[in-house]
Protein backbone atom coordinates (compact mmCIF):
# COMPACT_ATOMS: atom_id res chain seq x y z
CA UNK A 1 0.00 0.00 0.00
CA UNK A 2 1.27 4.07 -0.74
CA UNK A 3 1.13 5.69 2.04
CA UNK A 4 1.87 9.63 2.53
CA UNK A 5 3.16 11.59 5.86
CA UNK A 6 0.89 14.33 5.87
CA UNK A 7 2.57 17.43 8.28
CA UNK A 8 -0.03 20.43 8.70
CA UNK A 9 0.86 24.03 9.29
CA UNK A 10 4.03 22.91 11.15
CA UNK A 11 4.93 26.85 10.87
CA UNK A 12 7.86 28.41 12.96
CA UNK A 13 5.14 31.24 13.59
CA UNK A 14 2.09 29.25 14.93
CA UNK A 15 4.08 26.74 17.13
CA UNK A 16 6.14 29.31 18.77
CA UNK A 17 3.30 31.74 18.75
CA UNK A 18 3.64 35.84 18.34
CA UNK A 19 2.84 39.13 20.02
CA UNK A 20 -0.77 38.08 19.83
CA UNK A 21 -1.13 34.19 20.20
CA UNK A 22 0.54 31.97 22.46
CA UNK A 23 2.65 28.73 21.89
CA UNK A 24 0.84 25.64 21.11
CA UNK A 25 0.65 23.05 24.15
CA UNK A 26 3.97 21.35 24.63
CA UNK A 27 5.67 22.41 21.40
CA UNK A 28 8.98 20.81 22.05
CA UNK A 29 7.44 17.21 22.43
CA UNK A 30 5.03 18.20 19.61
CA UNK A 31 8.36 18.87 17.37
CA UNK A 32 9.81 15.84 18.79
CA UNK A 33 7.26 13.42 17.75
CA UNK A 34 6.85 15.16 14.30
CA UNK A 35 10.63 14.58 13.54
CA UNK A 36 10.14 10.55 14.51
CA UNK A 37 7.45 9.96 12.03
CA UNK A 38 9.70 11.92 9.91
CA UNK A 39 12.44 9.44 9.94
CA UNK A 40 9.90 6.32 10.04
CA UNK A 41 8.39 7.96 6.87
CA UNK A 42 11.78 7.94 5.34
CA UNK A 43 12.08 4.71 6.22
CA UNK A 44 8.77 3.42 5.11
CA UNK A 45 9.32 5.25 1.73
CA UNK A 46 6.19 6.76 2.25
CA UNK A 47 5.66 10.18 0.65
CA UNK A 48 6.65 13.32 3.04
CA UNK A 49 3.96 16.10 2.70
CA UNK A 50 4.11 19.84 3.75
CA UNK A 51 0.90 22.18 4.58
CA UNK A 52 1.54 25.48 5.34
CA UNK A 53 -1.47 28.43 5.88
CA UNK A 54 -0.63 31.38 4.48
CA UNK A 55 -2.41 32.80 7.19
CA UNK A 56 0.35 32.32 9.68
CA UNK A 57 2.81 35.43 9.53
CA UNK A 58 0.76 36.77 6.49
CA UNK A 59 2.05 34.26 4.57
CA UNK A 60 6.18 35.51 4.31
CA UNK A 61 9.22 35.69 5.83
CA UNK A 62 10.96 33.01 8.69
CA UNK A 63 7.21 32.91 9.97
CA UNK A 64 5.84 31.05 7.31
CA UNK A 65 8.68 28.32 7.25
CA UNK A 66 8.18 24.86 8.60
CA UNK A 67 9.49 24.71 12.11
CA UNK A 68 13.43 25.03 12.02
CA UNK A 69 13.37 22.73 14.27
CA UNK A 70 12.06 20.12 12.60
CA UNK A 71 14.17 17.99 9.89
CA UNK A 72 12.25 18.43 6.72
CA UNK A 73 13.63 16.28 3.64
CA UNK A 74 14.68 18.09 0.58
CA UNK A 75 12.51 16.13 -1.20
CA UNK A 76 9.40 16.62 0.76
CA UNK A 77 6.00 18.06 -1.24
CA UNK A 78 4.77 21.74 0.06
CA UNK A 79 1.68 22.82 -0.50
CA UNK A 80 0.09 26.31 0.76
CA UNK A 81 -3.13 26.79 1.44
CA UNK A 82 -5.82 29.43 2.34
CA UNK A 83 -9.10 27.79 3.93
CA UNK A 84 -8.54 25.58 6.80
CA UNK A 85 -9.23 22.65 4.47
CA UNK A 86 -5.87 21.12 3.00
CA UNK A 87 -7.77 19.80 0.06
CA UNK A 88 -9.17 23.41 -0.78
CA UNK A 89 -7.80 24.62 -4.00
CA UNK A 90 -4.18 23.19 -3.00
CA UNK A 91 -3.64 20.21 -5.57
CA UNK A 92 -3.15 17.80 -2.67
CA UNK A 93 -5.93 15.45 -3.44
CA UNK A 94 -4.72 15.08 -7.38
CA UNK A 95 -1.23 14.63 -5.64
CA UNK A 96 -2.10 11.89 -3.41
CA UNK A 97 -4.21 10.38 -6.48
CA UNK A 98 -1.48 10.74 -9.00
CA UNK A 99 0.94 8.49 -6.63
CA UNK A 100 -1.73 5.80 -5.69
CA UNK A 101 -1.76 6.77 -2.09
CA UNK A 102 -4.17 4.98 -0.04
CA UNK A 103 -3.28 6.06 3.61
CA UNK A 104 -2.44 8.87 4.85
CA UNK A 105 -0.73 9.66 8.16
CA UNK A 106 -1.50 13.17 9.50
CA UNK A 107 0.38 15.32 12.10
CA UNK A 108 0.57 19.00 12.45
CA UNK A 109 -1.68 22.08 13.70
CA UNK A 110 -4.01 23.14 14.93
CA UNK A 111 -6.29 20.44 16.29
CA UNK A 112 -9.92 21.43 16.62
CA UNK A 113 -9.21 23.50 12.87
CA UNK A 114 -6.70 22.01 10.06
CA UNK A 115 -6.17 18.91 11.88
CA UNK A 116 -9.95 17.89 12.27
CA UNK A 117 -10.97 18.95 8.91
CA UNK A 118 -8.09 17.10 7.04
CA UNK A 119 -8.98 13.73 8.92
CA UNK A 120 -12.40 14.39 7.72
CA UNK A 121 -11.86 15.09 4.27
CA UNK A 122 -9.48 12.19 4.00
CA UNK A 123 -12.35 9.52 4.82
CA UNK A 124 -14.45 11.24 2.35
CA UNK A 125 -12.11 11.31 -0.10
CA UNK A 126 -11.49 7.79 -0.13
CA UNK A 127 -8.73 7.42 2.51
CA UNK A 128 -7.35 5.78 5.50
CA UNK A 129 -6.17 8.22 8.12
CA UNK A 130 -3.75 7.71 10.99
CA UNK A 131 -3.90 10.33 13.60
CA UNK A 132 -0.71 10.50 15.14
CA UNK A 133 -2.46 11.21 18.96
CA UNK A 134 0.77 12.86 20.14
CA UNK A 135 1.28 14.77 17.05
CA UNK A 136 -0.95 17.68 16.82
CA UNK A 137 -1.02 20.24 19.75
CA UNK A 138 -3.16 23.35 19.33
CA UNK A 139 -3.56 26.52 22.01
CA UNK A 140 -6.62 26.80 24.62
CA UNK A 141 -9.61 28.34 24.30
CA UNK A 142 -12.24 30.48 26.37
CA UNK A 143 -14.01 27.23 26.97
CA UNK A 144 -11.55 24.21 26.97
CA UNK A 145 -7.43 24.04 28.05
CA UNK A 146 -5.35 23.04 24.96
CA UNK A 147 -5.09 19.37 26.24
CA UNK A 148 -9.04 18.86 26.72
CA UNK A 149 -9.18 19.66 22.76
CA UNK A 150 -6.43 17.31 21.96
CA UNK A 151 -8.05 14.26 24.46
CA UNK A 152 -11.45 14.89 23.29
CA UNK A 153 -10.20 15.01 18.79
CA UNK A 154 -8.20 11.74 19.54
CA UNK A 155 -11.41 10.78 21.47
CA UNK A 156 -13.75 11.73 18.39
CA UNK A 157 -11.61 10.84 15.65
CA UNK A 158 -10.58 7.53 16.27
CA UNK A 159 -13.03 4.95 14.69
CA UNK A 160 -14.34 8.13 12.85
CA UNK A 161 -15.82 6.52 9.66
CA UNK A 162 -17.31 7.79 6.05
CA UNK A 163 -18.35 4.12 5.10
CA UNK A 164 -15.50 2.58 2.93
CA UNK A 165 -12.33 4.37 4.79
CA UNK A 166 -12.01 5.91 8.41
CA UNK A 167 -9.70 7.17 10.72
CA UNK A 168 -7.62 5.66 13.67
CA UNK A 169 -5.73 7.29 16.84
CA UNK A 170 -2.22 5.70 17.23
CA UNK A 171 0.97 7.14 18.98
CA UNK A 172 4.13 8.16 17.54
CA UNK A 173 6.01 5.47 19.06
CA UNK A 174 3.78 2.76 17.20
CA UNK A 175 4.76 1.70 13.51
CA UNK A 176 2.05 3.86 11.82
CA UNK A 177 3.31 2.85 8.44
CA UNK A 178 1.85 -0.66 9.10
CA UNK A 179 -2.08 0.42 8.79
CA UNK A 180 -3.96 -1.27 10.84
CA UNK A 181 -7.66 -0.44 9.62
CA UNK A 182 -8.47 -3.40 7.95
CA UNK A 183 -8.51 -5.69 10.89
CA UNK A 184 -11.48 -3.62 12.04
CA UNK A 185 -13.45 -3.57 8.98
Amino acid sequence: MKQALLIIDAQQELIEGNDQEVSVFQKEKLIENINLVIKKATESDALIIFVRDTDVAEGKGEGFQVHSDINQPADSKTFDKAATNSFYRTGLKEYLDDHEIKHVVIMGCQTEHCIDTAVRTATVSQLDVTLVGDGHSTTGSSVLSAEQIINHHNKILHGHYNVDNFSMVRNAEEDLFQPQHDTHR
